[in-house]
Order: C-alpha cells, then sequence, then structure tokens
C-alpha cells in the first residue's frame, strides 16, 4: 500500500509539474508575442527610435523567460530563436521595413509553436 500511495504522488507531481511548464511556457511567449506586436506596430508607423526601443525590450524580456526554458526545450528551438532575434536586430537598425516584419512574423510563430509542442496532451505523449 505504501508502495502504491508513493508511485501516486510521484505520478501526481509529473503530471503538476508538465502542467506548470506549459503554463509557464504560455505566459511567456504571450509576453513576448505582445512585445512582437508592439514592435510591428512601431515599424509599420516608421518609427525606427520607438522599434530599437521594442527590439532591446524585447532581448531583455527574451534573456530572462529563457533562462529556465533549456531545461525543458530542445536547444535549436532556442537557438533559432536567438539567431531570429539577432536579424531582426539588424534589420531594425537599419531600417529594412519589409524584412524586419517578415523576420518577426517567423519569430511569433516559431514561439506560438513552443507550448503547443510541449503541452501535456494526448497527441504529444503517443
Amino acid at each position: 500500500m505504501r508502495l502504491l500511495l508513493s508511485l501516486l504522488i510521484i505520478l501526481m507531481s509529473i503530471i503538476g509539474l508538465g502542467f506548470w511548464t506549459t503554463h509557464s511556457l504560455q505566459s511567456s511567449t504571450d509576453q513576448l508575442s505582445q512585445e512582437i506586436n508592439m514592435l510591428v506596430r512601431a515599424i509599420e508607423h516608421e518609427g525606427w527610435e520607438t522599434a530599437l526601443e521594442h527590439t532591446a525590450k524585447m532581448e531583455k524580456n527574451w534573456a530572462q523567460s529563457a533562462r529556465w526554458w533549456p531545461v525543458f526545450l530542445d536547444h535549436q528551438e532556442m537557438d533559432n530563436i536567438e539567431f531570429s532575434l539577432a536579424k531582426v536586430k539588424a534589420y531594425v537598425s537599419s531600417h529594412n521595413q519589409a524584412l524586419a516584419l517578415g523576420q518577426l512574423e517567423e519569430l511569433k510563430l516559431m514561439l506560438k509553436h513552443i507550448p503547443e509542442k510541449e503541452a501535456l496532451n494526448i497527441k504529444n505523449i503517443l
């Protein structure tokens, strides 16, 4: 009986950790997506100084959010996001509207994909 109770506690802990991880990833990616949306609006209105400020803020938020992500995520995905952020920064600093907007949309899709891929559901288990 004690073994069964111990296994049940461990199983519930793993499931709880999975849901907490999914929630944390979702909230982090939602925050970064909001930053991307503000950056897109600034670029569309050609407010390049504001866009540079939003880019710096987005990089800072990424650094804070991504601190714990390597524990749960594939490092290749994180590298792709960092490469994309570097491209966005270069495009914004060179005032290239088309490339910056395209790269931001790609970045938004990469961020949206992360919580979906890591969610604790039957599709991802099987």
